[in-house]
């Protein structure tokens, strides 16, 4: 024992996402994309004279900022995986980072919902024909960096398809969800939804006159858009929160470890990355075995990266009706 190494007994906390790499530099280049529309749509509105771009451009700009947040949430994660000062790694920083831009979503709706019922009550001049291009454009970009970042979520189903076999909780693919990846997904869906929207109202009010479709459109762009804002927030917030992952991960661990009189007295299991959770499990048995065998129990669930066991012993243990 006196002769081997500590760092023998010693295992790494790098619980990044499958996918960390890959999602990083899809969402910087994704930054890239919003922000050259960012600015086209600005120099579009100061040139044509247009408020409606121009609102529309700065609009952009809060979704370049978010993007920027995730981008970084990725670089940050990755640089610091090893760093000891984070006792169970850097994998949820991307939950930090999605929670972030939720509530920067949940700030869009709010102020597209406050404009668009301002323009009811009194309506601005629209440019249809420049304006109508520009969303295009838009369009076309946001769906161009949606389908980006929709391909680089695979990691979900690749680890579904690997792990198949297994009796856990890997087909509750909500457990690993990436929040980070998702949140950037959102913010360009919310530009490709506003930028639908608007294509709408405006060949409404072009070849109709229906000036009131804009801001209608906009009402509706806000409520979608605060319904993806609250159920990012309260997946990345469970997560922050270090609440189970999911029950029935929960109940089949207790399960499995629950034999030849054995009882879990304690459980506390949450994810600490992207496809990563950790257990620590209280154990009390009239005839106790090393934590080693305890852990030999649970190596069919894939997903338990870091895992801890006490035991206790204790004998004519009853289990609880």
């Amino acid at each position: 024992m006196h002769s081997q190494s500590i760092e023998n007994w010693r295992h790494p906390h790098v619980f990044l996402g499958a996918d960390h790499a890959r999602n990083e530099w899809r969402t910087w280049i994704v930054v890239a994309l919003t922000t050259i529309m960012m600015v086209g749509e600005i120099v579009a509105g100061m040139a044509f004279g247009s408020m409606a771009l121009l609102a529309d451009g700065f609009h952009m700009a809060t979704h370049a900022g978010a993007l920027s947040i995730a981008g970084f949430a990725y670089w940050y994660a990755r640089r610091h995986a090893h760093d000891e000062r984070f006792s169970f790694g850097t994998g949820k920083l991307g939950e930090l980072a999605g929670y972030s831009s939720a509530v920067i979503l949940a700030i869009v709706a709010l102020m597209i919902g406050v404009e668009s019922v301002l323009r009811l009550t009194a309506p601005v001049p629209i440019r249809f024909t420049e304006a109508i291009f520009v969303a295009v454009i838009g369009l076309i970009v946001n769906l161009a960096s949606a389908w980006f970042l929709h391909a680089g979520g695979g990691e979900d189903r690749n680890h579904h398809h690997d792990h198949e076999h297994a009796q856990d909780d890997d087909h509750h693919h909500h457990g690993h969800d990436d929040h980070n990846l998702r949140s950037a997904y959102f913010h360009v869906l919310t530009d490709a939804l506003t930028s639908v929207l608007a294509i709408v109202a405006l060949l409404a009010g072009r070849f109709y006159g229906w000036l009131f479709m804009d801001p209608l459109m906009g009402i509706v762009g806000s409520v979608v858009i605060a319904r993806w804002s609250w159920g990012l927030l309260k997946g990345a917030g469970a997560v922050l929160l270090d609440m189970k992952p999911d029950k029935a991960t929960a109940n089949d661990i207790r399960t499995t470890l629950e034999q030849n009189g054995d009882r879990v007295a304690d459980l506390h299991l949450w994810r600490v990355g992207p496809g990563h959770m950790a257990a620590i499990v209280s154990i009390i048995s009239d005839r106790p075995q090393e934590p080693a065998h305890y852990k030999a129990r649970l190596a069919r669930f894939s997903k338990l990266s870091h895992v801890t066991v006490e035991v206790h012993p204790c004998r004519h243990i009853k289990k609880a009706a």
